[in-house]
């Protein structure tokens, strides 16, 4: 019988799950998303194929897993920017800046590499919903402003972060202000100088 690593079995499964996921996104990282089997995640964390099956029966459902678990926290970060700062502007700039750093963080592209394949509807169903979440504080406050079609206009801004996201350069910290002081201008007032 394995040993248990924690108080309860309870917490020795919940703390297991975690290294799970983390050493998941680490092989995708690292080696793309497709080097994250099962085979390669159990070795990378010492586990038999069996016992792994425990907590995952297909590679699927440990991609879906991996990518179900990070977009709760990034949700978080965006609803504490928004609620940490007064007005709307400064609201959309924290919302615009906290996912600018979530994309610019490792973490974001290996959920985007391995969200690109194939998962069952369900798995599809469920990360869609946890995206809407995404955008909710920023459709929040376009709301409030009275903007109107504030979903849409989130989804139209979302895609201008993406675009922005691309434009950035690792460590050129004047250059990347550059990108976000020119998104929200163009976010905030459009083409009007």
């Amino acid at each position: 019988m394995p040993r248990i690593s924690a108080d309860t079995l309870a917490q020795h499964r919940a703390n297991r799950l975690r290294d799970l996921l983390d050493a998941g996104r680490d092989i995708v990282a690292s080696e793309g998303a497709d080097a994250l089997t099962l085979a390669s995640l159990a070795r990378r964390v010492g586990l038999s194929r069996p016992s792994l099956y425990e907590y995952f029966r297909s590679r699927e459902e440990l991609v879906a897993a991996i990518v179900s678990d990070e977009l709760p926290e990034w949700a978080r970060k965006l609803v504490d920017a928004v609620h940490s700062v007064e007005g709307v502007e400064a609201k959309v700039e924290a919302y615009l800046r906290t996912e600018l750093e979530i994309i610019a963080d490792g973490s974001h592209s290996a959920v985007v590499a391995l969200s690109a394949h194939a998962l069952p509807e369900a798995a599809r169903t469920q990360i869609r919903a946890e995206h809407e979440k995404l955008l909710a504080p920023l459709v929040g406050v376009l709301a409030e402003a009275h903007v109107p079609e504030p979903g849409l206009r989130a989804v139209l801004i979302h895609g201008a972060v993406e675009a922005a996201a691309r434009t950035f350069r690792p460590g050129d910290k004047d250059h990347n202000e550059q990108v976000v002081t020119a998104l929200l201008t163009q976010v905030l007032h459009g083409l009007t100088p």
